[in-house]
């Protein structure tokens, strides 16, 4: 009876685990670009395929593997399986992945459009195909980013802007966020493909067709080798990621300069108030000094002057000018401190007896450091 009981226990068990055992949607391309579609488990499809189960896990890094003559390519939402004989597209279920595989992936699996003058093995073209795909999503998303940042940029750098624009500012950092991912797809990108071309065995295995089509290996000992053919095309494509992360790292600099702009900018308004203020401080207390000769006119103490008429214009007066002399004596003192000092002097003695080149380096260092001091001068103003 506990046997019996065991053994159903096994057989329920692997009822269960085959019924929820993950079901893929396949879309299978052919040498000549003709499509099928079928789903079919996962266990079934590695068995097949003669891979293993950890071979089809999902994973949303890049990677390309070669596994039992077939190579694994894994790219964020596309998961392919290539032999020497047909493409498979797992989980093809996108509404951007079916536009690309109905119009375009036939076509080109099919060897249209090809610029050389011998036909490629059919894992030349369905990887070929692949990292166009990749590539031109990439593109794409840059394409994207590019004039939203521009746009932002240029009204953020507005020197007639008195405060900055936050809604831009949330703009920008939004841009920014999808900026540094395509930066790190990019960088994924390169260092999978860098991978491969770092190793020689890796690109003799992506040659699928070398070792099983006879026709194949002769074009190879003929003169044709497909391992170069396969090196230089994964070059072209991280060629074309370098120039993508090099217009992705410009507009880095270029937002990182205009973070500076912008803060130069406002550090200027800020100034320009914080001496205003100053001034109108310094007129408060030119007013407030010579103010005390009224407060001393104005207390019930009796006095000859009072007597005189002419003594109230000419102590007024006395306030006014006063007021304005200390206000305009303060001001000047505050000008003097805040402008630029000239550069050091150089003696004609000196000048004379330094050669030619000497005199070239003393003048670039002189010119440095004059540029230098008029930008912090400018900063604090």
């Amino acid at each position: 009876s506990g046997k019996f009981y065991q053994h159903a226990t096994t057989e329920a068990s692997q009822a269960t685990l085959a019924s929820v055992s993950p079901v893929f949607a396949v879309m299978k391309f052919d040498k000549e670009g003709n499509t099928t579609y079928f789903e079919k488990k996962k266990t079934e499809l590695y068995q097949e395929l003669g891979l293993q189960a950890r071979d089809l896990r999902f994973q949303h890094l890049m990677s390309i593997a070669t596994r039992n003559n077939r190579i694994i390519v894994r790219m964020e939402f596309l998961k392919a399986v290539i032999t020497p004989e047909f493409l498979l597209i797992l989980d093809y279920r996108n509404l951007n992945l079916e536009h690309w595989l109905i119009n375009e992936l036939a076509s080109q699996l099919a060897g249209e459009g090809q610029l050389v003058t011998y036909s490629l093995p059919f894992e030349f073209r369905a990887i070929e195909a692949i990292l166009q795909y990749r590539i031109s999503k990439l593109q794409g998303r840059l394409n994207t980013l590019q004039p939203q940042i521009l746009e932002t940029l240029e009204a953020l750098v507005d020197p007639k802007l008195l405060s900055v624009d936050r809604s831009k500012l949330h703009i920008l950092l939004q841009n920014g966020k999808s900026l540094s991912e395509l930066e790190t797809d990019l960088k994924v990108f390169k260092e999978t493909i860098l991978e491969i071309l770092d190793e020689e065995e890796v690109i003799e295995e992506l040659c699928l067709s070398k070792w099983t089509d006879p026709q194949v290996f002769e074009e190879s000992t003929s003169g044709i080798d497909h391992a170069e053919e396969m090196e230089l095309l994964l070059e072209n494509y991280y060629r074309q990621a370098e120039d993508l992360a090099n217009e992705a790292r410009e507009l880095r600099v270029l937002i990182d300069d205009s973070e500076s702009i912008v803060f130069i900018n406002l550090d200027s308004h800020r100034n320009v108030m914080m001496r205003l203020n100053l001034q109108l401080t310094m007129g408060t207390f030119s007013l407030s000094l010579f103010g005390l000769i009224g407060v001393a006119f104005g207390m019930n103490l009796e006095s000859s002057l009072e007597e005189d008429p002419r003594i109230f214009w000419l102590v007024t007066g006395i306030m006014f000018l006063g007021s304005g002399l200390i206000w305009r004596r303060l001001l000047s003192f505050l000008g003097r401190h805040l402008e630029p000092p000239l550069p050091p002097h150089v003696p004609a003695v000196l000048k004379k007896s330094q050669p030619t080149a000497g005199r070239v380096e003393i003048k670039n260092n002189l010119k440095a450091e004059t540029f230098g001091l008029s930008r912090s001068t400018l900063t604090n103003q």
